[in-house]
């Protein structure tokens, strides 16, 4: 890349979405990592991973029982989106060798807050998207620590996977150097623009979380070092990493125009029969915002046959 064009995409974008937050945050690298406070005794402890261009919040109503642990990632060079807590530094920190804003790096910080943090015996970990990719990365390189784990993938980034042709169309005339632009005018175009294409359907938290989708980073370095960094990923990675995977579910969407449906499928299909595989009626790629019915309950673990 450039020098010109790297100066042009550190300028730093302003963090404009955050949310009243009790609980500790931890840095860790140049992410974080969030524990809500729970008022139960915890049953279950749910690791959250968001996907590209989303923050944390895209969870906390999809969890919000008192006996759920919930600790929510923050990725690598994004927005922490927390009001009136100071984040800390854990004496667990280690470390973290990859490249920052990639999911080998975003791995690594899954891998230090599950091997640290959760209380209850039942750990679930839920990623979507791009997030669905760090868990699996996650798991290649630390596949001991997920032999009790259940795993939901949520319209996932996955090996072999592509992005919808439409998104591949928008993004292969982009040089380096109009990104800064491409997302100013996007800021500035009225939502319905584009919102309805890409994210169906609207519903007031939705449209609360998806309009602010272009300052979720720090920079815009790191929005194009994501979108390489996933496409590479796909393209090199094999479905072989499923076989760390113990149970868990795969949700995909009825419509999805971000990722490709298809490929999606093909690829979790290679994955051992313990996990399932739930082609809800979601209209969008964000099944968890469309509704949280389809999130699997803490019992339906873990044998069921794929479909």
């Amino acid at each position: 890349m450039k020098a010109s064009h790297i100066r042009k995409l550190i300028k730093p974008i302003e963090s404009a979405y955050s949310e009243m937050f009790s609980g500790r945050v931890y840095r860790v690298g140049k992410g974080a990592v969030s524990v809500r406070n729970h008022s139960g005794e915890a049953l279950h402890t749910v690791i959250a991973v968001h996907g590209f261009l989303e923050n944390h919040c895209y969870f906390t109503q999809a969890y919000e029982e008192a006996t759920t642990e919930l600790i929510l990632l923050t990725c690598s060079n994004y927005h922490i989106p927390v009001n009136g807590v100071t984040p800390e530094n854990p004496d667990w920190e280690v470390p973290i060798k990859h490249l920052e804003g990639t999911i080998e790096y975003d791995a690594c910080i899954l891998n230090q807050a599950l091997a640290n943090l959760p209380s209850a015996e039942h750990v679930r970990v839920h990623g979507h998207s791009r997030g669905g990719a760090v868990i699996l990365e996650a798991i290649r390189q630390r596949p001991e620590l997920y032999e009790q784990v259940e795993v939901v993938l949520e319209a996932p980034v996955l090996p072999q996977g592509r992005l919808h042709a439409l998104v591949t169309m928008l993004l292969e005339p982009i040089s380096h150097g109009m990104w800064p632009w491409l997302i100013r005018l996007i800021n500035s175009a009225p939502h319905s623009a584009y919102g309805q294409t890409f994210f169906g359907k609207m519903n007031p938290r939705k449209k609360q979380l998806l309009s602010k989708l272009f300052s979720a980073t720090q920079d815009h370095l790191t929005i194009v070092r994501n979108i390489e960094n996933i496409m590479d990923w796909m393209s090199r990675t094999d479905t072989s990493v499923y076989q760390h995977i113990r149970h868990g579910t795969f949700l995909i969407p009825a419509v999805d125009r971000i990722l490709d449906r298809s490929a999606m499928l093909a690829s979790a299909r290679q994955s051992p029969t313990t996990m399932r595989i739930v082609e809800t009626k979601a209209p969008s790629h964000f099944i968890t915002l469309d509704s949280k019915e389809w999130i699997p309950g803490f019992a339906a673990l873990p044998a069921a046959a794929q479909g």
